[in-house]
């Protein structure tokens, strides 16, 4: 069996590698958002991982990650509505003065 470092480490590097793809990526809406929701599976591996060797009840993981599914169902709503309206996902062509 591995050992709880290796897990946790692996989980660090999948938040710290999502921290790197939404900071470098701001072209497109969309890859920001994919970023975005492996930093969140990344998290709740973490999570996973601490209260399972903890011997905890992982009830809260499960907590987390209906809000994970929540945020991404509302930001790909978000995102239908301003592909809708401005014709495209990019953000250069967004402006704070057009409603």
């Amino acid at each position: 069996m591995l050992s709880l470092n290796f897990y946790l480490f692996g989980s660090m590097i999948m938040i710290l590698s999502g921290m790197w793809g939404f900071v470098s990526k701001r072209k497109h809406l969309l890859s920001s958002l994919l970023s975005l929701e492996y930093m969140m599976l990344g998290i709740f591996w973490f999570l996973t991982v601490i209260f399972s060797y903890m011997g905890q009840e992982s009830y809260f993981t499960l907590v987390f990650l209906t809000f994970a599914a929540c945020e991404g169902a509302l930001a790909l709503s978000i995102l239908v509505s301003i592909i809708r309206t401005h014709g495209n996902d990019r953000f250069s062509s967004f402006t704070s003065l057009r409603c």
